[in-house]
């Protein structure tokens, strides 16, 4: 994307001259204060929204509309109650024309990947939080998208629940090769999920700071998984994060 000016009547823009280059299979954090236009950006690669200026590309081509290559988990999971869990899973497949018998093999895959065969048959309001955002999750893959769009999927959650999940996602996203578009307020979140860590500065937002991290939680796996929260190179990281955080309307026009 460049040149992102974005803005809501004749306000301060939200967005803008925001130029952000993702590459295939990455995992990005994008953090910043509230307000920065984080979820407004997550809406206009969506193509919930368009910008004033400048222009959003998706493997080459321009975004103009919502479409199945791009898919977004929100931070309420937003399932059909309806629908079983399978149902849900099954759904964007099924709109797009696909076989009962291939949209079967997809959820059943997908299903198994987050842990829900198990439940495939019940009803999403019988799933604990954690279970519906792994629903989601699923359903987000189902339709094979390019770039997987995560509004603080586990905001709503407790802590011990959402530290567990952030495991599970990293299992999927290594296993589904997606590229991840993130959205947190959590700091610690954003550098243990992330190959990159993207900071926006107060509005109007801009990119303060664009960190390739490698991947603290990825990297790693089980006990030494969860330590890694307490290493040296965290800890500098996450410092360094927070105080661009802080500073980051200090020298905004």
């Amino acid at each position: 994307m460049a040149g992102i000016v974005h803005r809501y009547g004749d306000d301060v823009p939200v967005l803008d001259n925001l130029n952000l280059a993702i590459e295939p299979g990455e995992f990005v954090c994008l953090v910043g204060p509230s307000g920065c236009g984080k979820t407004t950006l997550l809406k206009l690669i969506a193509g919930f929204e368009f910008p004033e200026d400048g222009q959003i590309m998706v493997d080459g081509s321009p975004v103009t509309r919502p479409g199945g290559d791009r898919a977004v988990v929100f931070q309420h999971s937003n399932l059909f109650p309806w629908l079983s869990v399978r149902g849900n899973v099954e759904l964007g497949p099924k709109l797009a024309g696909v076989s009962k018998a291939e949209r079967r093999e997809i959820s059943d895959r997908l299903l198994e990947m987050v842990g829900l065969a198990d439940a495939a048959d019940k009803k999403t309001w019988e799933l604990s939080g954690g279970m519906q955002q792994r629903c989601a999750i699923a359903r987000a893959l189902a339709t094979d998208p390019a770039i997987v769009l995560m509004d603080e999927p586990f905001g709503a959650l407790d802590a011990i629940t959402r530290e567990r999940l952030q495991d599970e996602l990293l299992e999927i996203w290594r296993k589904s090769q997606a590229t991840v578009v993130f959205v947190t307020h959590g700091v610690d979140e954003a550098l243990y999920l992330g190959t990159r860590v993207v900071v926006m500065g107060d509005r109007p937002g801009r990119i303060k700071l664009d960190l390739p991290i490698g991947s603290f939680g990825a990297e790693t796996g089980g006990d030494v998984r969860r330590s890694v929260r307490d290493t040296t190179a965290f800890l500098d990281l996450k410092r360094r994060v927070r105080d661009t955080i802080a500073n980051s309307g200090k020298d905004q026009v």
